[in-house]
């Protein structure tokens, strides 16, 4: 390296060190460069998170740590509301759906612009359903998972959409889908700039160009994520900030005491034994996001001996949940039983879960001809997760109340992207994951996770049942919303009885900020958008 050419490196380091001390230190208070009627110091805040996102082409993933992220450099068509998962205008200012459920007409917002400078208009609407709708489970998961297939598949729910005008566009379905709107609320069902796809291709992910708040700076692979304010965003006074920094910092203590020194602004999956040091310190503050996940251990049905019922009715058994409850989530989850949350309607209550009895566990294991136990792999969560805040401390639990019904069970663990492709490829045993809602229907967990549709992609488990696979779609294509919970409690039963996943807990995800941190409001989600996030 040329002498020239260090010093330019050495420049440039000084330079972001300053920028990141200067996005810690936002209300120092200094009299420099302030003007009348406000600072013009650049704001940018620090959030620091367990783990690093997969991919910035929010079509293309499903994990959380990337859809944080991406849901600040693009915008959907309808959003959610503040805190709960009420559609509200996005890109499109109002839409009419018909009355047989079949066709929805959106009216779009008229002067957005994408972040590099092309215009966003129906045609761009149906250039991002063309691509994703001529993909497959592979390059883009949650597209047949929401809408029940790609092109010409059978179940897919899309038979068309079409630009009607500039700004006007036509869905037209092939049987009514009462969650469509929520669907399209989605962070992966974003829209791109359809310029930018073409020119990046298969590198998109590493080159987002989105409609949103902020457009992309920089990706340091395992470190940080960096993007700024667009000037040119189409909502009046957004947003706040200048610039965010999205940290990774896999380790729970690591990030804490990044918080506590300052070197972070906000911190999420705060494990819930440090709740009380947060609320401790008159510097910070506890942020409590509403609680819509299921966290559980999944087993994947084609691998033996978790193809017999009966073995994975004795794993349910062989886990004391409510142990595992008290011990890592310190009184802020509820031990779960069913693949869905309470707060989702037509959660199943009658059901009966699965006591905690080393016994019956045992009588089961004797039954499926397994008296002598037997040897696997039990996945362990590299990254904490919302759902999950120490998915080793769990891993190790569970490992010992399988070891006292004869189950011998080797914790492996990777990175995490690895994580989620090995398990996606049904290569583990048994898997510790979890799932965050992302649209507040019963739908978004159970035809998601569950339904033989989506084997491979999101549900990792390849448990297939045809009477279920009808029930869902059947509760898909139901306006009566009381049918539509009548069909979800069964298809609860019918998951039950074949015990696929061991449904460990409900959590009430926590983050922390700086008391600087402004008008930051944690989403059900699990994605943020920091539009209206301001640092004082």
């Amino acid at each position: 390296m040329g002498k020239k050419k260090f010093l330019t490196w050495s420049l440039l380091l000084l330079l972001l060190v300053s920028t990141a001390l200067f996005g810690c230190s936002s209300d120092d208070g200094s009299e420099e460069g302030e003007s009348e009627g406000g600072s013009t110091e650049e704001k940018t805040l620090i959030f620091g998170r367990g783990g690093d996102s997969v991919s910035l082409d929010p079509i293309a993933v499903t994990d959380g740590e990337s859809f944080k992220v991406t849901k600040n450099i693009f915008d959907t068509l309808v959003n959610f509301g503040e805190q709960d998962t009420e559609i509200e205008p996005g890109l499109a200012s109002e839409w009419t759906p018909s009355e047989d459920g079949l066709t929805y007409t959106f009216q779009l917002q008229e002067g957005v612009k994408f972040h590099d400078g092309t215009d966003f208009n129906a045609e761009a609407v149906v250039k991002n359903f063309e691509r994703w709708a001529a993909g497959d489970g592979e390059k883009f998961p949650y597209y047949g998972s929401m809408f029940g297939g790609y092109g010409d598949d059978e179940g897919h729910v899309i038979e068309s959409v079409e630009a009607t005008g500039d700004y006007e566009v036509v869905f037209t379905l092939k049987r009514p889908q009462a969650p469509f709107l929520k669907n399209l609320a989605m962070s992966p069902f974003a829209i791109a700039s359809p310029t930018a796809v073409e020119e990046a291709g298969d590198s998109f992910g590493d080159n987002p160009v989105g409609t949103g708040p902020f457009k992309f700076v920089e990706w340091k692979r395992n470190d940080t994520i960096t993007i700024e304010k667009f000037d040119d965003y189409w909502v009046d006074g957004e947003p706040k900030l200048d610039q965010v920094v999205f940290r990774a910092i896999p380790d729970n203590s690591a990030r804490l005491n990044a918080l506590l020194s300052g070197e972070i602004d906000l911190a999420d999956g705060i494990t819930p034994s440090d709740a009380g040091t947060i609320e401790g310190d008159d510097n910070l503050q506890l942020f409590e996001r509403p609680s819509m996940n299921v966290g559980y251990l999944g087993m994947t049905v084609t691998r033996e001996p978790f193809d017999d019922p009966k073995v994975r009715q004795a794993v349910n058994h062989a886990i004391d949940k409510q142990a595992i409850v008290d011990a890592f989530f310190e009184g802020r989850a509820e031990v779960a039983k069913n693949p869905i949350p309470p707060v989702i309607s037509g959660y199943n209550d009658s059901i009966e879960d699965y006591e905690y009895s080393p016994e019956k566990a045992k009588e089961l294991l004797a039954e499926a001809g397994l008296s002598d136990g037997f040897d696997m792999e039990l996945y362990a969560m590299p990254v904490p997760r919302p759902y999950m805040p120490d998915g080793q401390k769990v891993a190790e639990a569970i490992q010992k109340n399988l070891a006292d019904v004869g189950i011998n069970a080797k914790i492996v663990s990777f990175e995490w992207a690895t994580y989620l492709e090995k398990a996606a490829n049904g290569e583990a045993d048994a898997f510790l994951l979890g799932w965050t809602g992302d649209n507040g229907d019963a739908d978004n967990f159970l035809y998601a996770l569950l339904d033989q549709d989506n084997v491979g992609t999101n549900n990792y488990t390849y448990y297939e049942n045809q009477e279920l696979h009808d029930l869902l779609i059947k509760a898909q294509s139901e306006v009566d919303e009381d049918v539509r919970n009548d069909l979800y409690m069964q298809a609860q039963e019918i998951i039950h009885e074949d015990a696929p996943w061991v449904p460990l807990a409900h959590s009430t995800p926590l983050l922390a900020g700086g008391k600087n941190v402004m008008n930051f409001k944690a989403h059900p989600t699990g994605s943020d958008k920091l539009a209206s996030v301001d640092l004082e």
